[in-house]
């Protein structure tokens, strides 16, 4: 481990020890979401929230937004959502004093650090296309005129899976720009109770703040310090292209179950998004090296959303995420992309 890289790596360990002790005092359990969601801080990523009614997906972005000294908007999505309702908008100002018309920039909800985008699903895609160009962009254009929006800058998105009457799914392209597609599901009942203990009393839980921007910042530029080898670049490719109907999928060509079940597989920002992710991962336990083990730790988050599954698939009941199960059954971690030759595999790596 570098002597630069060190302190940063402790200084991450300890931020995500004292995030996760302040969370937990208005959330139960849920532990692999909120690593999650604590994975796409680090890497700049966005993160979308899919699960039920009821299980405290908007609790839980707002909760974290609180424990980060950041600035924080949330926005309601409902079908009568206008673009301008988030990006803002030119207004006209008049000068008392002078009679001067002029426009000015009157600044959205999406002008803030974190962003919670409440059930995305609810607002037309002309909305959604407004958020997710901001996304991308880290900008919005009005006028002519563009405006930059405040770094560090992550949108949290929730959805609900039921109810789909009268929504607008969000399409394949753009799921893509969600770093991360992160299922809540029902807590056990141990959990339960102790939601229902917590949340039928009079104690209100308060949350400290204990990370700034600036550190917030420092810690995502040593995650971008931690090394991934070839081999660990190579098995990330190699689980993307696997994914891969339209084209010659990995290593040893597309296997003939991928082709049955799936319509569309992983693009390149699949591919980028698992090294980044593996990379924050090994950095939370403390190495300066991403393994082979930490790209099979983020795979299902990563994957899930950017495999397109067909008819057959719906009908036996075989879900994306059964596809990246099966991937990482299948997908030998000792051959290297395109020399066919074994890779070399050391402590993981």
């Amino acid at each position: 481990m570098t002597d630069q890289l060190g302190p940063a790596l402790d200084q991450l360990r300890d931020a995500r020890a004292r995030l996760k002790q302040e969370l937990h005092k208005a959330i139960v359990g849920q532990d692999e979401v909120i690593d999650q969601l604590l994975l796409a801080l680090l890497v700049r990523g966005h993160c979308l929230l899919v699960g039920v009614p009821g299980l405290a997906k908007t609790l839980l972005v707002s909760s974290l937004a609180r424990t980060l000294d950041l600035g924080f908007n949330r926005v309601q999505f409902t079908p009568d959502l206008m673009p301008g309702d988030i990006t803002g908008t030119d207004l006209l100002h008049l000068d008392p004093a002078t009679g001067e018309r002029s426009f000015r920039f009157a600044p959205g909800p999406i002008f803030a650090n974190v962003v919670l985008a409440d059930e995305i699903n609810r607002t037309p895609p002309k909305t959604q296309a407004a958020l997710l160009e901001a996304m991308v962009e880290h900008q919005v254009t009005i006028g002519g005129r563009r405006h930059p929006l405040p770094d560090p800058f992550f949108v949290l998105a929730t959805q609900n899976p039921i109810e789909q009457e009268g929504t607008y799914p969000l399409p394949e392209a753009q799921l893509d720009r969600f770093t991360f597609l992160v299922r809540v599901d029902y807590p056990s009942g141990t959990d339960e109770r102790e939601i229902l203990r917590r949340t039928t009393g009079a104690e209100e839980p308060q949350l400290a703040r204990v990370v700034t921007a600036e550190q917030l910042l420092s810690m995502q530029r040593a995650v971008r310090a931690i090394v991934a080898v070839d081999t660990v670049l190579d098995y990330a490719v190699e689980l993307a292209r696997a994914t891969r109907v339209h084209g010659d999928g990995a290593h040893g060509g597309v296997k003939p179950w991928v082709k049955q079940w799936v319509t569309w597989g992983a693009g390149p920002r699949a591919s980028q998004c698992l090294i980044l992710a593996a990379k924050a991962s090994a950095a939370l336990a403390g190495r300066d090296h991403a393994s082979i083990d930490d790209v099979r730790a983020v795979a299902h988050p990563v994957l899930r959303h950017r495999i397109v599954t067909n008819f057959s698939a719906t009908a036996e009941g075989v879900t994306s995420d059964v596809i990246v199960d099966r991937l990482l059954a299948e997908v030998d971690p000792r051959v290297a992309v395109g020399a066919g030759l074994p890779g070399v595999r050391e402590n993981g790596r």
